[in-house]
């Protein structure tokens, strides 16, 4: 069976040497030390790897079955998900007034992550409530907030989001599904969902479907739809659970991976629901709990990731193959392991080095949202704001090659299913889909986040990437060297490639969008160089200052190195991609294809 350890080293790294988070002004963050973060990390490690993770290959074998309506997940998935509720993590960064324990939503990201190595198919019952709950938190009533929170908050109650129609997946104009007013304020809610994770299932004893929908006579399009509550069994006034709605899981979708997470198809006849937020705003609502959910795909991304790089680690140590081309490293043996060779050190280090600066990226992301939240910060809101699209677009395409990396150090052992690799890469394939598949997210990063408030946001992490260089000149001429010249020339193409969009984009938006996917990494890449710069910084600083855990430091800094001289080189290729246009990829007729 793999193993998995929860990475707290390079948690506590980020949190308290690069991000510096014991002199951040954000409220509550004052009171997050490393003793607080030690201990968190290693009680949700500890279920991570002794509850969740024995069940994962039990639960992508066994999967779900839908049986009189009822959808059953895998054996001893119930008593695992018992274990995350009663220990409190659901709610971990959620108010104390329902429930929860009132934490930054900076330490709910680190949860998370550790959770979905260890299972990601578990893990997403408690993800989703988490962001359904976050929606109803953010546009319900007193009422609504009281009546779903609280239960929801405990995991006794869990939560999903209702989007996607047969005949529509990006484009929710073209969604069906009515909601009829009735004499009482509620609506019936009468149509077909498609790809519901988690829409039926045995772990709790209610649901709470956050469905999208029409009331008749509202605007065309996408103006016209609404958000609606629909409990999967209605809920009395005192709380109590009273009679069964009209919402069923018709099928259980066959799938690549997450095999332990039903995704259904759900069938809405005249449902009882309660309107969310304003009518015809329900895409308002729906995003506070897309977005929450688009970064904790990210997570998602790297939760596979060093789950699976973890285990080629140890696979490449122990498997002997060849011998080193420099001599023999194990003499007595037969030969060396394969961990010697330069392949396989490249496969090890474009993994390592994603993860680390991933990760960062990742938490500077929810450091912005608690900021934004918080803080009650603008700039910070517009600036998560354009990130978003790149932490789950970049994150996840990129993390999704990494596990492919890790499998191929097993060689043919990685193909086979007992050694776990293919299910971690399985199982990440569809953070690139779902949440919206990573093209559209490209599309919006590039048709509505880079041009927002006169390109204001985009400026500001030029910003931030141009003081960082600029106040760290002639410090140190090897740091200069190896991480900020590197950073500077991945910025410059990032400001040529936006420069290259203004200019074309009015009269030749296919340019734009073409070049849009690239656009999309290169600012990746670019972001990444900015978090490698700061934990290079980091690194460096603690060398001088404190040499007591040289090893770890001197380790990042030849990390760091390797990422800023064979992977950030990357913007380049992006941009030349972009500036070849985009008459080459609209060159083909229709019937061509």
């Amino acid at each position: 069976m793999p193993e998995y350890a929860a990475p707290a080293k390079e948690i506590e790294f980020i949190l308290f040497e690069v991000m510096n988070i014991a002199a951040s002004s954000i409220p509550g963050y004052s009171e997050i030390d490393p003793a607080l973060v030690a201990a968190l990390v290693h009680e949700v490690g500890k279920i991570s790897t002794d509850i969740l993770l024995p069940l994962n290959a039990h639960g992508d074998t066994e999967g779900c079955r839908l049986d009189a309506g009822i959808v059953h997940t895998p054996s001893g998935f119930g008593t695992a998900f018992k274990a995350i509720r009663d220990g409190g993590w659901s709610g971990i960064d959620l108010p104390e007034i329902y429930g929860g324990q009132g934490m930054p939503y900076l330490m709910g990201t680190i949860t998370n992550e550790i959770f979905s190595s260890g299972n990601q198919s578990l893990a997403m019952f408690q993800g989703l409530t988490h962001g359904a709950a976050s929606a109803i938190l953010a546009h319900g009533t007193e009422a609504q907030k009281a009546t779903y929170l609280p239960p929801m908050v405990a995991c006794d109650w869990t939560g999903t989001m209702n989007l996607t129609e047969p005949q529509c997946g990006t484009d929710l104009g073209l969604m069906r599904t009515k909601a009829v007013p009735q004499p009482d304020g509620s609506y019936h809610i009468t149509g077909q969902k498609i790809f519901i994770s988690a829409g039926d299932h045995d772990l709790a004893e209610n649901i709470i479907h956050l469905v999208l929908a029409r009331i008749p006579g509202g605007p065309d399009g996408i103006k016209g739809v609404s958000l609606f509550i629909v409990p999967k069994v209605m809920v009395n006034s005192d709380g109590s659970l009273g009679e069964r709605n009209a919402v069923t899981a018709g099928k259980i979708e066959t799938k690549m991976g997450l095999h332990g997470n039903p995704t259904c198809v759900m069938n809405y006849d005249g449902a009882t629901g309660y309107l969310l937020g304003e009518p015809h705003k329900g895409m308002r609502a729906m995003f506070t709990m897309m977005n929450e959910a688009r970064l904790g795909v990210g997570a998602q991304a790297i939760a596979q990731a060093e789950i699976a790089y973890q285990n080629a680690v140890y696979y490449a140590k122990d498997r002997l193959q060849g011998r080193a081309a420099y001599g023999a490293q194990n003499p007595k043996g037969p030969a060396d392991p394969i961990i010697v060779h330069p392949d396989i050190r490249r496969a090890l280090l474009d993994q390592k080095s994603y993860l680390e600066g991933g990760r960062a990226l990742l938490l500077w992301g929810a450091e912005l949202i608690d900021r934004a939240q918080r803080s009650q910060d603008e700039a910070a809101l517009g600036l998560i704001s354009l990130l978003t699209p790149v932490i789950k677009g970049f994150l996840t395409d990129e993390g999704y090659k990494m596990t492919v990396k890790a499998q191929q150090v097993f060689g043919g052992y990685g193909y086979i299913e007992g050694a776990g690799m293919s299910q971690f890469t399985r199982d990440a394939r569809i953070t690139m889909i779902y949440e919206g598949a990573n093209g559209v997210q490209a599309l919006d990063l590039v048709g509505r986040k880079l041009g927002q408030e006169g390109g204001r946001h985009i400026r500001a992490f030029i910003n931030i990437a141009t003081s960082f260089i600029d106040s760290h000149k002639g410090e140190d001429p090897q740091f200069e060297k190896t991480f900020t010249a590197p950073l500077a020339a991945a910025l410059k193409d990032l400001q040529s490639a936006s420069l290259f969009f203004m200019q074309h984009a009015p009269k030749d938006p296919d340019t734009v969008l073409a070049g849009s996917y690239d656009f999309m990494h290169l600012f990746g890449h670019t972001c990444m160089g900015l978090m490698w710069a700061r934990m290079g910084l980091a690194a460096h600083k603690a060398l001088k200052n404190d040499p007591s855990d040289a090893a770890f430091y001197k380790t990042k800094l030849t990390t760091g190195r390797y990422y800023m001289s064979r992977r950030l080189p990357a913007t380049a290729l992006h941009l030349r991609r972009i500036e070849s246009g985009g008459a080459m990829v609209m060159a083909l007729n229709e019937t061509d294809f």
